[in-house]
């Protein structure tokens, strides 16, 4: 197991970017291109941020495809799990841009070659090396992919990985709103963190007030351990909910959250005892957000899983610690700021001397 490892899975694409803003798709005079894809842009932003990642997903065999693998490479992302489809196109987004840089989605997918990612051909040695194996919710849409992503996510768990489930809701790209609520949930009590938006409890929940504490726990199941709720500008919130807390002596000190199947790093030297000396956390808050001038919303949410997902692959027990995980809540907010003030996904994802020099102004 690389000790600080994580394994993005799920869809790649191009998103195509208007030059102006407020503008319809019609109306647009010209597009940039832009790599994206919720995944591939956690692993390029953990990259980024000087962390361990890598990306398994499915790409056309095509000049996009060929682009979007060497553009992993470039940013020191393993796109060794990478699969390319002579049948199939790369995945496309046109992406309109209102005038807060807020966003909507057209896509190109009929079908794109992410669906078309089958089970043999998902690299298990990669997915078991992980610290934290993190995936979306649309590569839930349709098969094979589906089955793909649940024997992944199965045996990523079975080798005690931490899962982590950004359900990245797009309505457009499912049949129905009820069969994305029903997809989005099907895998939703397998996840050991969560991130979601407002937007997002409130679908979830049918229209329920995603400000409301007891509705966000409503959300919570037995195996969670962490459930984060971002609100754009505002930062976001955070949930803990851990009832025993098991701690590996090994040669590489690791904290457990009371897994069926702990797992061990080096030479077993002794377990902790939660009867006899019990360890137990929960907490909730809120962090603020880093006001910024909004140019393009996209990846700002997967640039905050990025910067949280970095510091939790090296530190686990962030979780335990409430002081320790809101200054590391502080520094992924900022990652999502800093990548709200470009246009593009990937192109704006911050590197982490960025995110420590806009902390140190906000502290100034």
């Amino acid at each position: 197991m690389d000790s600080s490892l994580v394994v993005c899975f799920g869809e790649m694409l191009i998103d195509f970017v208007p030059t102006i803003s407020g503008l319809s798709l019609a109306e647009a005079p010209a597009f940039k291109k832009a790599p994206g894809g919720a995944p591939a842009n956690v692993a390029v932003g953990i990259a980024r941020l000087g962390g361990s990642s890598a990306f398994i997903g499915k790409v056309g065999e095509d000049e996009f495809g060929y682009m979007l693998a060497d553009i992993l490479k470039e940013n020191n992302v393993n796109n060794e799990g990478m699969r390319f489809d002579p049948g199939a196109r790369t995945a496309l987004a046109f992406v309109t841009l209102r005038s807060d840089g807020e966003r909507e989605f057209m896509f190109y997918r009929n079908p794109s070659a992410d669906m078309l990612l089958q089970e043999n051909e998902l690299d298990f040695d990669l997915i078991t090396k992980a610290t934290i194996f993190h995936y979306g919710s649309i590569s839930l849409i349709t098969e094979p992919c589906k089955s793909a992503h649940i024997a992944a996510a199965k045996v990523a768990k079975d080798a005690g990985v931490v899962l982590s489930y950004d359900p990245n809701l797009r309505l457009p790209l499912w049949p129905s709103a009820e069969s994305a609520r029903k997809g989005i949930l099907s895998i939703w009590d397998t996840a050991d963190i969560i991130k979601v938006s407002e937007e997002e409890i409130s679908f979830l929940t049918q229209g329920e007030d995603p400000y409301d504490d007891a509705v966000v726990r409503k959300l919570f199941h037995p195996n969670l351990k962490l459930l984060l709720v971002t609100e754009g500008a505002d930062g976001c919130r955070y949930y803990t909910q851990v009832s025993s807390i098991y701690i590996i002596a090994t040669l590489d000190v690791r904290w457990q959250w009371g897994w069926e199947r702990p797992y061990f790093t080096g030479l077993e030297k002794g377990v902790h005892d939660p009867e006899r000396d019990p360890i137990s956390r929960e907490f909730s808050g809120k962090v603020k957000g880093l006001k910024v001038e909004a140019v393009d919303t996209t990846g700002a949410g997967d640039a905050f899983v990025a910067g949280t997902l970095s510091q939790l692959a090296s530190d686990l027990s962030l979780i335990q610690d409430e002081d320790r995980l809101r200054n590391a809540l502080k520094f992924s907010n900022v990652c999502g700021a800093l990548t709200v003030t470009e246009r593009g996904a990937i192109p704006a994802l911050p590197t982490r001397e960025a995110v420590v020099y806009a902390l140190l102004k906000t502290v100034a």
